[in-house]
């Protein structure tokens, strides 16, 4: 049964729309649709931000996701309709992308959604797929206790980014952390859990501290870290704030191979924007990296290259966002329509060959089982696996299978 988030958010405003309507399982009528699949086209909506704060992070999102519609156009289409891409810019700010998500459903007549990237911006968006019974396809690894039967969840859930993470560093024998992060959904959620599993591992919380995100003086957060002496650094920092922390945390004197900084949104995109020399030796937690050897990986990086430039590189939510169309495709096909009810009712089960490996669709909760991964950022500029789950990871968003995280979802 899918437990959806729910918020205090009116989405009346995406009703309106023309063409028929698709009855749900009840006999009861979902929203009202413009979708128009008469032609030999099909639109499909990209809502990323371009710009603002979270731009270094979702123009290479945005980018993937244009391969992945072309070589799909390339290879005949879904259902032998090529894809109409409509492309807007969330700005980094939750608002806008509840905005934009409006207009692509009812303005521009999207048969589905790819896109958004921090957890308040999905959350801004949440209620009006909802309302308008359509569908987003979320690229990016979050913190989790959440399900919505209009959103499937292609980046990590917690148990298959965080925990594996918090478990890597007890085998490392870590006995303290510090945390750090933005002051948003994301990374307060995510120490919410981190703290749980802390208690029942002992291991020491030394500090916990947020910043805005975009901030930029970071020399205050970094004397903290430092006085603490903690053993580790869990990192939620998101976007260009993150170019700030390292530079500081180098500045500081502190190291990777005295403090480790272990970061869950940190990819190959940002190395460069923050800077190999702050960089390198860190860790981080993710599904995939453009080392990641398999077939399919092979050919991802080259097409991504060839179309981008060599000098470009690819990362886990690019991989993500890149594997969702594919995914949809998959189940629109195997539904043989694009209505929102026939898509998720076919959903389950459906696989990909991904450039991370196989993944599989959970037809109840809209995760996808994948392969955990711990990387330390080398000085080639790219992420090393250090650690690997070995198998995909059943997704478990509200950590049901773990004692520590009992009474999470509820507080």
């Amino acid at each position: 049964m899918l437990r959806a988030a729910s918020l205090a958010v009116t989405a009346a405003m995406v009703l309106t729309a023309c063409g028929s309507r698709v009855d749900d399982e009840s006999g009861g009528q979902a929203a009202a649709s413009c979708v128009d699949t008469s032609g030999d086209s099909v639109k499909v909506g990209f809502l990323n931000s371009l710009s603002g704060t979270m731009a270094i992070s979702e123009k290479t999102v945005h980018d993937a996701l244009q391969l992945a519609a072309e070589q799909i156009n390339a290879d005949g289409g879904v259902l032998g309709k090529q894809l109409d891409v409509v492309s807007e810019d969330g700005a980094s700010e939750p608002t806008v992308f509840a905005e934009k998500a409006g207009k692509l459903i009812s303005s521009d007549c999207v048969a589905a959604v790819f896109g958004g990237w921090t957890s308040s911006s999905r959350k801004a968006m949440l209620p009006v797929f909802e309302g308008a019974n359509s569908l987003l396809f979320y690229p990016v690894q979050y913190e989790g206790l959440e399900s919505s039967p209009n959103i499937f969840y292609t980046g990590a859930t917690t148990n298959q980014q965080i925990v594996p993470a918090l478990d890597y560093l007890k085998e490392q024998g870590t006995k303290s952390v510090f945390l750090v992060g933005s002051d948003y959904v994301f990374p307060r959620t995510a120490n919410k859990i981190i703290k749980a599993y802390a208690k029942a591992n002992g291991i020491e919380i030394k500090g916990e501290e947020y910043a805005p995100l975009g901030h930029t003086d970071f020399s205050t957060i970094t004397n903290k870290v430092k006085a603490a002496g903690a053993d580790a650094v869990f990192n939620t920092l998101n976007g260009d704030s993150n170019v700030a922390f390292f530079k500081e945390y180098r500045n500081a004197g502190l190291t990777a191979e005295a403090m480790p900084v272990v970061s869950v949104s940190i990819a190959e995109e940002e190395i460069s924007g923050i800077g190999l020399d702050n960089l390198a030796g860190q860790l981080t937690s993710w599904n995939y990296y453009q080392t990641v050897d398999t077939p399919a990986n092979a050919a991802f990086v080259d097409a991504f290259k060839a179309k981008y430039g060599d000098n470009r590189v690819t990362s886990d939510p690019m991989e993500a966002a890149y594997t969702s169309l594919f995914l949809w495709k998959a189940m629109v096909e195997k539904a043989e329509s694009f209505a929102t009810d026939d898509v998720t009712k076919a959903a389950g089960g459906i696989t990909f060959d991904a450039p991370e490996g196989t993944v599989t669709v959970n037809g109840e909760n809209h995760h996808i089982a994948k392969t955990a991964l711990i990387g330390r950022i080398e000085r080639d500029g790219l992420i090393h696996t250090v650690w690997s789950s070995g198998k995909p990871i059943e997704p478990d968003p509200y950590l049901e299978g773990y004692a520590w995280a009992e009474g999470l979802s509820a507080s």
